[in-house]
């Protein structure tokens, strides 16, 4: 079966392994591996947009949110909330007595957002984030294909990185010590060659054109 879905990928883990007895433990493998996935790739095809209402001192994160790239106000014109850090925070409340107005500043609390000045009226905001791999355990099944129609990105265009990322993991749990580090040395390599294939597709198209004013 191709190494192209979730079905796929348990298959190879499996013959890898060399094992037909880990059908329980397999799932757990790829689970911890997307667990370090998460941890340590940055790829466009992470990036994504939300946008919601902001009426109070504080507005939930989205569930599948790892990382802030850029967190705005929009409406109106467009005004970039800068990151403070909590304790930052705790210092503009004391020292303006929780005022509130137009909001311009944000920091990371109780997987919320506190916003500063507190929001005196309803604001559109704009969230752009790094979110998570999509879990293939969460990903629904298609009534025929079944596991076969389960994929994500990151699975159909990189089978390295879950397949080696699997087996590191697995190599504690079979007490195969001496598998770790190839296993590792294979994941971190494939790890990344995704980020920099992610920032190759950034930075490519036209160059840079450096333009020299003549004197006089």
């Amino acid at each position: 079966m191709a190494l192209t879905n979730y079905a796929g990928l348990k298959g190879a883990i499996a013959d890898f392994l060399n094992r037909d007895d880990l059908t329980a433990r397999i799932p757990d493998f790829i689970t911890l591996a997307e667990a370090s996935i998460n941890r340590e790739i940055r790829h466009y095809e992470m990036e994504n947009r939300a946008t919601a209402e902001l009426s109070g001192q504080y507005l939930d994160r989205p569930n599948d949110w790892m990382e802030t790239i850029r967190f705005h106000v929009t409406g109106s014109g467009t005004t970039n909330l800068k990151l403070l850090s909590a304790a930052a925070m705790a210092d503009k409340r004391q020292g303006a007595e929780d005022t509130t107005g137009h909001p311009k500043y944000y920091c990371h609390v109780e997987r919320a957002f506190e916003v500063y000045p507190t929001a005196d009226a309803t604001y559109e905001v704009e969230l752009y984030y790094y979110e998570k791999v999509p879990a293939l355990a969460s990903l629904p099944a298609d009534s025929d294909g079944g596991e076969a129609a389960v994929t994500n990105w990151l699975l159909t265009d990189h089978p390295d990185v879950y397949l080696y990322g699997s087996l590191m993991h697995s190599a504690p749990y079979l007490a195969e010590d001496e598998r770790v580090g190839v296993w590792a040395q294979l994941y971190s390599a494939a790890v990344k060659r995704v980020n920099e294939s992610g920032e190759d597709a950034i930075n490519s198209g036209s160059g840079l054109t450096l333009k020299v004013r003549g004197l006089g």
